[in-house]
């Protein structure tokens, strides 16, 4: 008889259950919170929401590749340490620094009218946003103890859902972000852009949420860039979303990686009646990504239409997942997401439509493509479906290739290279995602920073 069964003989015929051992990444998380629970920002509302997130997390820990929907980016694997978090506004860069991280967010794009800076999850520069919102505090102002009723609601209804390591994580840390509150029927004529850098020195770990809510028949384009930051980043970053009845809202978001560094990014978003979320994802480097996307329907005639490019080199991991729930009827969902994979990167897509049983006349279709650039490189796709609807209209497809020779026997018995010769199939191939961008100057800016990726590919 084993230990186990002489102190509970109930437990006698049935195997003992297999606890795993935490690693020294989930265990550092764990304790790391005690020290500084005080510190975070937020009324006594948010520190419970804190504190039962960081005993879920101590619980279920970091996911991995027995949790269905991380089973191609074991996390509790690839990340073998936690980084200390950041001490928010500890190192505050120059003013021309802040001024350079806005401009540069994407080339050739002016967000000077529009933007916020947070270095290291802290805000350290803004211009213009608060004209543009309803919100007149700055966001740890907003979490005070006695928030706005739509953001304290907003967060507690997402934040409650802490069966996840990676959410909880965040729930448990974040200590800024954006809050944007844009009244009804007013349209944003410039984009909004949040921009996320570092200040350098050790390696760090950084977490911040962002909320927006966007009033009935109002429109929004909301640029979130990640930068390439210039020493190893843990990040774990939140954007919620509520689009009212008959709003409109493009969100583009850009996540440059480095080598050593993990970006797990979330957005959730529900959409009222008649109302239109267009989302634009870019990935580019040779660090861990993680793009999680939720969306949700809440009201019909409302629509999805979501355009991604993974361009990984080196030994990148880009992983783009996504759920899209046709809760109600009438409703359209589209997404394309193309890759290009050089070296010994991988992506990873994973895209589940639901179809709930009253949302018939649901629209939903999904398309996810790899051009495959080295023989090292993998492409993992998973497309779901789950349909409890008859009157349905639903598909999906996956491909993977390498780029056609006798297109490049084409372009070079015309006298073009072959460097640039497959340079122009592969900037052809991830600018139909592209194209799918908007307005026309982030989609320019979006095709100079692929080609500049291309270009340092090509001399890799």
């Amino acid at each position: 008889m084993s230990i186990a069964q002489q102190i509970n003989p109930e437990t006698k015929g049935r195997p003992a259950p297999v606890k795993a051992l935490k690693t020294k990444a989930e265990t550092a998380l764990a304790e790391t919170f005690a020290g500084i629970e005080r510190s975070l920002p937020g009324g006594d509302w948010l520190r419970q929401l804190r504190r039962a997130a960081a005993g879920a997390f101590a619980a279920e820990g970091l996911p991995h590749r027995r949790v269905e929907e991380w089973k191609f980016t074991d996390l509790r694997a690839m990340m073998r340490e936690a980084f200390p978090l950041a001490d928010a506004g500890a190192s505050i860069p120059s003013p021309a620094v802040i001024a350079a991280s806005a401009h540069d967010a994407l080339p050739g794009l002016d967000v000077s009218q529009a933007f916020a800076v947070f270095i290291d999850g802290a805000g350290v520069a803004e211009n213009g946003l608060s004209a543009l919102s309803e919100a007149d505090r700055p966001f740890l102002a907003a979490l005070a103890d006695h928030p706005a009723a739509w953001l304290e609601n907003e967060i507690t209804e997402v934040s409650q859902h802490v069966d996840e390591g990676v959410l909880a994580l965040n729930t448990a840390y974040f200590t800024d972000g954006a809050v944007i509150d844009i009244a009804e029927g007013r349209e944003i004529e410039t984009p909004v852009a949040l921009v996320f850098g570092d200040a350098g020195g050790d390696a760090r770990s950084v977490v911040t949420r962002n909320v927006v809510r966007v009033g009935r028949g109002a429109k929004l384009t909301l640029i979130e860039c990640h930068n390439a930051p210039s020493v190893p980043r843990q990040v774990n970053t939140l954007t919620q979303i509520l689009i009212e009845d008959g709003a409109e809202v493009v969100h583009v978001k850009l996540v440059a990686s480095r080598e050593g560094s993990i970006h797990l990014g979330r957005t959730v978003t529900t959409l009222g009646a008649n109302a239109s979320y267009r989302p634009f994802q870019l990935v580019i480097g040779d660090g861990l990504v993680r793009n999680d996307l939720a969306v949700t329907f809440r009201g019909q005639h409302s629509s999805f239409d979501l355009g991604g490019a993974m361009l990984g080199n080196g030994h990148g991991h880009a992983d783009t997942t996504l759920v899209v729930d046709h809760a109600v009827p009438h409703c359209t969902s589209r997404e394309l997401v193309k890759s290009v994979l050089t070296e010994h990167s991988r992506a990873v897509f994973q895209g589940k439509v639901i179809v709930r049983p009253d949302a018939q006349k649901t629209d939903g279709k999904q398309m996810a493509q790899a051009l495959m650039l080295s023989p090292d490189a993998e492409f993992d796709s998973k497309p779901e479906l789950e349909i409890y609807a008859d009157d349905v209209v639903c598909g999906h497809g996956s491909t993977s290739a390498e780029i056609d020779p006798e297109l490049i026997f084409y372009l070079r018995s015309r006298g073009i290279p072959l460097a640039e010769a497959q340079a122009m199939l592969v900037e052809s191939f991830v600018g139909e995602a592209i194209d799918k961008a908007e307005p026309e100057p982030v989609r320019e800016a979006l095709r100079a920073l692929a080609r500049r990726w291309l270009e340092t590919s090509a001399k890799r």
